[in-house]
């Protein structure tokens, strides 16, 4: 009877222990999701201020925004790496959650590169479509000047210009998809991160 005793005791207290670690496991993976949570606000302030600038063209204003940008994104990436490296720690053992925030990264990383990229495509413009800087040209009046960007049109002046808008849309449609594709990846994640929290609330 003593024997039994204990080991209800020491059953209680493993269920006690694992209870708490369960907790703390969903506290941490809450933290991780606000983390997200911060990613996903950040991207859309990035896209708002992208879209001014387009409009405006006001440089040191998307400059700043991208400075702050980034600073928001290396700090949510530092904190993730933080709660990485306590999933794989003594304390919780659990180098699956770890992996899953490390895909996590690795994601986030590709969307924000390829986020750039777009944004780099966009302000640049398809080749032909993109405005000339006249400063090279001389100007004979005001008003008039001699064009240095006035050529014949040929063949091959509008074959490369096709190519080039070719290469420039291909780019574009490609960042596109990859974007989107990292997301699908993400999104993916997190569900199964809010499936891992669900099952430790029911234990």
């Amino acid at each position: 009877m003593e024997d039994f005793e204990k080991k209800v005791v020491i059953s209680d207290n493993m269920d006690i222990e694992n209870g708490f670690a369960s907790a703390k496991i969903v506290d941490l993976l809450r933290q991780f999701l606000s983390v997200q949570q911060r990613r996903a606000e950040t991207y859309a302030k990035l896209k708002r201020g992208f879209a001014d600038y387009m409009v405006s063209g006001g440089e040191s204003a998307y400059q700043q925004l991208c400075s702050e940008i980034t600073v928001e994104f290396n700090d949510c990436s530092k904190q993730v790496l933080e709660l990485e490296s306590l999933f794989v720690g003594p304390d919780y053992c659990r180098e699956d959650l770890a992996c899953l925030l490390r895909d996590i990264q690795t994601q986030e990383k590709q969307k924000l590169h390829l986020t750039a990229t777009i944004q780099v495509l966009k302000k640049a413009g398809r080749p032909s479509e993109r405005l000339v800087s006249h400063e090279n040209c001389r100007f004979t009046r005001p008003m008039e000047h001699n064009c240095v960007h006035v050529h014949e049109i040929t063949e091959a002046a509008g074959t490369e210009e096709a190519e080039a808008d070719a290469k420039y849309d291909n780019a574009l449609k490609e960042a596109i998809k990859g974007v989107q594709d990292a997301v699908t990846a993400i999104n993916e994640h997190l569900e199964e991160v809010r499936y891992e929290i669900a099952a430790l609330e029911v234990e």
